[in-house]
């Protein structure tokens, strides 16, 4: 190691514990140059009228950049914040601070990975190599028991293989020092205006809210565990604070493997526990879309044919978007979704079902709303939920049809729909 300086790319992995680039760029150079770059690309404008990253979740997404800098800088590090094309700006930054090799987690969605081979070929140019690592599931994918092309298409097949056969990898500790090179200008954080959003409004009915950042990531596991063990190991407690893990999984402010070993340490039982289903669910879709890529944007999915649309699919989309197709447990989650940017997964399950099978709207328009929506949106979980919803994904034959007007099991006493939409008549199924 000789005078050697790393540009450590930060994407969607924003902690400093069990970070592998983080870990290995402190241990093969003399510094390293944190960075996060505020792509354009997300913020754009679409179709529909609304946008890539809605205000929820990119004020999330400011709140865990924020948090991150905060992070480096308590260990005397600093992160450098850049606005613009990372195909342009990482080459910029890595002459102006003599940057021997640059560092990111491998993506496997069509346009992450789009964006990593221009930053690549970029850096090509001028003769640096962009290094990739795979930081973002619980199960390794050198540890997998089969290669990526030979991955079993239906996820209890996997989750049987998977855990028979692999092992998760121990988390990484905290690097032991952080030498970063002097930095001229550091860069400001954006605000939701300058990104073309409003601020969100907070809604009085949300019982839950979500801060972004590693350090509330790490305070949100604790609760998990506390709450659990105050609760006896109630199962809708324990199934509703599993979920809300999400949002920092799925910007990686904290990782598969820590859920992982926590569980382990705080649990008897693990093959079962919702926490485990999740990540393992993550996992799949993550890697079936290393083994389809852009079959998951298609409305073909892998089938011969999409599934039938009816003639009128602008107004019915607007009607289930705006929470106005006649079906109160349905608008309900549609105007819970839009207020608070979260909802459970038996709740996506039941919107998403209604509006492939009974509205007969394109699964694709859904999945596009869905990714402006959410918190927790990951293009890998999201896509491949929809496609499997719609039948086009994977094993059609495994996907449980959840039927939207009985609210039996989700809404039993009616109190949800009357909490989020206090005005409407309840159909009956």
């Amino acid at each position: 190691m000789s005078d050697r300086t790393i540009l450590v790319w930060f994407r969607n992995d924003l902690r400093l514990h069990d970070n592998e680039i983080l870990l290995e760029a402190t241990r093969k150079a003399d510094r390293i140059l944190p960075v996060y770059v505020f792509d354009p690309h997300y913020f754009t404008a679409t179709p529909n009228g609304g946008h890539k990253t809605g205000n929820i979740r990119a004020k999330f997404l400011i709140e865990s950049v924020a948090d991150l800098r905060n992070n480096l800088r308590a260990v005397g590090s600093e992160l450098l914040i850049a606005h613009g094309d990372p195909a342009v700006i990482l080459p910029k930054l890595a002459e102006q601070y003599h940057v021997n090799e640059v560092y990111h987690h491998r993506e496997v969605a069509l346009e992450e990975t789009n964006i990593s081979e221009q930053v690549e070929a970029a850096l090509w140019k001028i003769k640096l190599n962009l290094k990739h690592f795979i930081g973002h599931t619980l199960y390794h994918k050198e540890d997998l028991p089969f290669p990526i092309k030979d991955i079993p298409d239906s996820f209890n097949a996997f989750k049987k293989k998977v855990e028979r056969d692999s092992d998760v990898r121990p988390s990484l500790p905290l690097p032991e020092h952080f030498n970063t090179p002097e930095i001229t200008d550091a860069g400001e954080l954006p605000t939701l205006e300058q990104l073309g959003l409003t601020e969100p409004v907070s809604d009085v009915r949300a019982t839950y809210s979500f801060k972004g950042g590693e350090t509330t990531a790490l305070q949100q596991l604790d609760t998990f565990f506390a709450a659990k063990k105050a609760s006896a190991g109630g199962k809708a407690d324990r199934n509703a604070a599993g979920a809300r893990i999400s949002p920092w999984l799925a910007l990686g402010c904290i990782s598969p493997r820590q859920v992982y070993w926590e569980v382990v340490k705080h649990e008897q039982a693990t093959k079962e526990h919702p926490l485990m289903l999740e990540l393992l669910w993550r996992d799949y879709f993550r890697f079936m879309f290393k083994k389809y890529s852009h079959k998951f944007f298609d409305p073909n999915g892998f089938r011969a044919d999409a599934p039938e649309m009816a003639a009128d699919q602008d107004e019915l989309f607007d009607q289930w978007r705006s929470g106005h197709t006649g079906v109160p447990f349905v608008d309900a989650t549609m105007h819970e979704l839009c207020a608070t940017g979260f909802i459970s997964n038996a709740s996506r399950q039941t919107v998403a079902a209604y509006l492939v099978k009974e509205m007969k709207v394109d699964w694709t328009r859904g999945a596009q709303w869905f990714e402006e929506k959410l918190i927790d949106y990951s293009p890998a979980s999201n896509w491949g939920n929809w496609a499997y919803i719609a039948g086009v994904g994977n094993d059609p034959r495994e996907n449980r049809y959840f039927n939207p007007r009985s609210a039996a099991e989700l809404d039993p006493k009616g109190e949800y729909v009357k909490t989020w939409l206090p005005d409407a008549e309840r159909i009956s199924a």
